[in-house]
């Protein structure tokens, strides 16, 4: 079996792979201090109340844009699992060259998600990750990734919001108001945030694809991609498990390469 870990800023997004089958994915949160024994304590409680058996983890790949989590997962995957895990960047990305300037500058999450949605659409695209941050990604119709924008996530902007405004308060974001137009405080805080974010949403696709001069696909995935989808304009799917099947499809390109 292949295990299969995103770090965010905010939460962990893990996942066990039989061949090309999610036999299971978690979402827990990113902590920067814990240890790799406090992590294994975690995983296999998640193993065991899934029925995953964590001696049955052949290999670990792993995108990561959190620095200090990385040697906690390295040695959590040597000490326990009896393998040093794969670390996904622009040079291990097979078969999608990276048109960025400085191709090391490409957050892993972003390469995996445009490798995967590249392999299941085979087309231009531009894929929404709406996460800590907010990331816009362009791959073009042969495959190449081509750059993109990075604002902050919707829920780092509510934050900000509470945190520099102090007749504001704290709201959560789990739905769109039904209406632009808010009638009390926290109603316009919610129509701000979330009408706006579409309003951001929509209004880079349209740039984007125009620089582009193609139609791309809008792929939309996240924490609050479902949420997003319901509002914007240019979403066209949703895929909540991209960045997992990316890591995957990454592995098998890089196996496929090794052995030829």
């Amino acid at each position: 079996m292949l295990l299969v870990i995103d770090v965010g800023n905010t939460n962990i997004v893990m996942g066990v792979y039989e061949g090309k089958r999610l036999l299971k994915d978690w979402r827990i949160r990113t902590e920067r201090d814990t240890t790799e024994d406090e992590f294994y304590v975690l995983a296999t409680g998640l193993f065991s109340g899934s029925m995953v058996n964590p001696k049955a983890i052949g290999q670990t790949i792993i995108s990561c844009v959190v620095p200090p989590v990385v040697k906690i997962l390295d040695s959590f995957c040597q000490k326990y699992l009896g393998h040093a895990p794969i670390w996904v960047d622009a040079k291990s990305c097979a078969g999608m060259p990276i048109l960025y300037s400085n191709p090391a500058e490409v957050g892993a999450d972003r390469i995996v998600n445009a490798v995967a949605a590249y392999e299941k659409y085979k087309q231009s695209l531009i894929v929404i990750d709406f996460g800590t941050a907010t990331t816009f990604d362009a791959i073009s119709e042969k495959g190449e990734y081509l750059g993109g924008a990075i604002c902050p996530g919707i829920m780092i902007s509510a934050e900000a919001l509470f945190m520099r405004a102090s007749k504001l308060p704290r709201v959560e974001i789990f739905r769109a108001p039904e209406a632009v137009i808010g009638k009390d405080t926290i109603g316009s805080i919610k129509s701000g945030i979330i009408y706006g974010y579409a309003g951001l949403t929509d209004g880079i696709v349209r740039r984007m694809s125009a620089e582009m001069g193609t139609t791309p696909k809008v792929v939309a995935t996240g924490g609050l991609a479902v949420l997003m989808a319901d509002i914007c304009e240019t979403i066209q799917a949703v895929d909540s498990s991209l960045t997992l099947e990316g890591l995957r499809i990454i592995y098998e390109k890089m196996n496929t390469e090794a052995s030829r």
